[in-house]
């Protein structure tokens, strides 16, 4: 019996530890949460600001176009950026995406060039048939988003102009409330013609119509590149937003199991140890009833 009492001191030490670890990556997953958002709330203004500069442009000058890559493609090979997570504890992340990319793109017509982020998410898309040309790394902070964005507008640039690649989609989970994540996808590229039309019928916020100085085509380029600068970049954080809250929830469950396995294995232990005491009470009263007997 004493065996028993021991394992289970052993059983609620080692669940103590355990509890200590789990508060700490929650606490951990709760902290990185709050950074991935609070850089897709900023970007939302400066997103904001350079979609306004866009409708400005295209005010102004009705035939101003977006260049080469601004023509209508509506078949070819597609460029899918696809982003994963290439950490644990995230449940079906990784899962879910892949099966999402993969429905997706089943129903678009050509070929498909499939970018990855992360590694993980790369070995399920070629699980899934669906072979990455090019592998890119998960940033695991803020300050490394910029340098991805920076590669793939890289390789984005390359294969257009190679006649590569004609479209390109983003695709990537995104935080939402009431639920952990969901996937989602965007078509950034081509910047065709109703693209160009959705953002000129956009009312302008004031009474005065804007007007592009130094040139409308310069303009018109630099904030193209910022289009698809903030387009990455959003996507890269709302993904890493994502996967941090789907880490913050798994850590809540298993706190909570904890706790629940905690609270049963006292009641166990208690009643070991008390059923020992009622033992050794009832030798006591035996050997003195024994010794003081008739």
């Amino acid at each position: 019996m004493s065996d028993s009492v021991a394992s289970l001191r052993h059983k609620i030490a080692s669940a103590g530890e355990l509890e200590s670890v789990v508060r700490t990556m929650k606490a951990m997953a709760a902290s990185s949460i709050g950074q991935y958002e609070n850089a897709v709330h900023s970007l939302d203004d400066y997103y904001r600001t350079v979609q306004l500069g866009l409708t400005a442009c295209f005010l102004q000058d009705k035939s101003t176009t977006a260049g080469a890559r601004a023509k209508q493609m509506d078949a070819g090979v597609i460029g899918a950026v696809v982003f994963g997570t290439d950490q644990g504890l995230v449940g079906q992340f990784n899962e879910v995406m892949v099966e999402y990319v993969a429905n997706t793109l089943e129903k678009l017509p050509g070929k498909k060039n499939v970018w990855a982020v992360g590694e993980r998410i790369e070995s399920r898309l070629a699980d899934a048939r669906l072979l990455p040309a090019e592998g890119f790394i998960l940033p695991n902070s803020i300050s490394a988003i910029t340098p991805l964005v920076g590669q793939i507008l890289i390789e984005m640039e390359s294969q257009l102009e190679k006649g590569a690649i004609s479209l390109v989609y983003l695709f990537h989970n995104r935080p939402q409330s009431g639920a952990i994540y969901t996937p989602v996808s965007q078509r950034l590229l081509p910047l065709d013609e109703a693209w160009r039309h959705k953002l000129a019928e956009q009312p302008w916020p004031t009474g005065n119509l804007p007007e592009v100085i130094a040139g409308g085509t310069a303009t018109l380029q630099a904030l193209i590149r910022e289009y698809l600068f903030v387009s990455l970049f959003r996507a890269c954080a709302e993904s890493l937003a994502s996967e941090n809250a789907s880490r913050l929830a798994a850590m809540q469950r298993a706190e909570k199991n904890i706790d629940e396995l905690q609270e049963d294995l006292n009641r166990t232990f208690y009643r070991l140890r008390q059923s020992g005491i009622d033992e050794e009470l009832f030798d006591v009263v035996s050997g003195f009833e024994a010794l003081t007997g008739p």
